[in-house]
């Protein structure tokens, strides 16, 4: 490589680094967790796209959304809030610590409905089917009218949209419950 056309090279790794956002360090909790939620929000975004415009469904593009939110749930998002809860950027409210057992289950559900998001996305490699979306007049959620699935096979007997439904009202439920709304 000539000494000019190195200089650029190296001019534009220096400059990619600087424009370029920067993942948060390992040891900031309160920004890894921050940035996983905008991560899981961006994704739950993209499938509601797809369910509002079946058209515009991708599998491939479904499962990558789910996937980023099974990486970030489970005890992923329960280790993000075994510390720093007294950091004042944190939204977190201090129950987490009184009320572990819920959040960890709240934060393994979000997990288990974003993997059957992602077996649907699998099943459902063309456009997407009717057997992927919810009937009318079906219940839309974990309330009084609706169910709370727990095991894979009751998961995978249900239309993918109304799993989504469930795991959005996970996400709900546990803002309400945990999150500091200023």
């Amino acid at each position: 490589m000539t000494t000019s056309r190195t200089a650029l090279v190296l001019g534009l790794i220096a400059i990619s680094s600087v424009i370029a956002p920067s993942a948060p360090a390992e040891d900031d909790v309160v920004a890894l967790r921050q940035a996983d939620m905008k991560a899981m929000s961006d994704a739950a975004k993209t499938i509601s796209d797809m369910f509002r415009a079946p058209e515009s469904y991708s599998s491939t593009e479904f499962r990558r959304a789910a996937d980023v939110i099974v990486d970030r749930s489970g005890s992923v998002l329960a280790g993000h809030f075994a510390d720093g809860m007294g950091d004042p950027r944190s939204k977190a409210k201090p129950d987490i610590v009184q009320e572990r057992n819920r959040f960890d289950r709240l934060a393994d559900d979000l997990r288990n409905y974003a993997l059957a998001l992602d077996a649907a996305g699998e099943a459902n490699p063309g456009p997407m089917t009717e057997r992927m979306r919810m009937k009318p007049g079906e219940p839309m959620g974990g309330g009084p009218l609706g169910i709370h699935v727990r095991s894979e096979a009751e998961l995978s007997s249900i239309p993918a949209e109304h799993v989504f439904h469930l795991m959005l009202q996970t996400c709900t439920t546990c803002h309400a419950a945990f999150r500091i709304h200023r």
